[in-house]
């Protein structure tokens, strides 16, 4: 299912969108580069043309109110590029296909740029397919864990963290997960915070030994 619904009529409100629209900034990584908050999900669909989402979870909140029980319905929602770009979030509304819609549209907001790697010293591929370092995101009582992994080796991860790791670009990973895994929203967040603790990680640099 295609992400990008939006028309060419899109009026952007914000300095970002209209730098977008503008053609000063061409690309999500000079987009998340530039500084500026993300508050258009248009800009997201412009820049990726090629989003695709995936609904992990679907659950039935309900609510005691003054005027009776309230039943809503909570979405999980992530979306990638399947190249290196990745976004997710939770939506709540009184049907199902609006929280869906809500969820991509907040999911987009959050879209982060991963490091990726060829995932081994031993490996020879010249094509980004893992991780670029190793990493661990954490939601509720749950705990996750990203490894790198060489070229071949697959996604060793259950069918939550698989289905983030692929619309991130990651083709190649160990993963190891703590706590209470079979909630699904838990997992999926702690999988996202892994990626995005990654992303937010930088490589101190070299420091040049110099001789006396």
């Amino acid at each position: 299912m295609s992400a990008n619904d939006y028309d060419d009529g899109w009026q952007p409100v914000t300095r970002l969108g209209r730098m977008v629209q503008d053609g000063e900034i061409e690309t999500m990584a000079d987009a998340l580069d530039s500084g500026l908050p993300l508050k258009e999900p248009e800009i997201v669909d412009q820049l990726l043309p090629g989003l695709d989402d995936e609904v992990l979870d679907i659950n039935m909140v309900q609510r005691m109110t003054d005027s009776g029980r309230r039943v809503k319905f909570r979405c999980v929602v992530v979306v990638g590029n399947r190249d290196g770009f990745v976004g997710y979030a939770e939506g709540r509304d009184d049907q199902v296909g609006s929280a869906i819609q809500k969820a991509i549209g907040i999911a987009k907001l959050n879209v982060i740029a991963v490091p990726r790697g060829s995932g081994s010293w031993e490996d020879r591929s010249d094509r980004p397919h893992s991780l670029a370092r190793r990493t661990t995101g954490k939601a509720g009582s749950v705990t996750v864990e990203l490894i790198p992994a060489p070229e071949g080796l697959g996604l060793a991860a259950s069918d939550t963290v698989r289905a983030v790791l692929e619309l991130a670009g990651i083709e190649n990973a160990w993963t190891k997960s703590h706590g209470n895994t079979r909630t699904t929203v838990n997992l999926a967040k702690a999988t996202f915070n892994a990626l995005r603790n990654a992303s937010q990680s930088r490589t101190p640099p070299s420091r040049e030994v110099v001789e006396r």
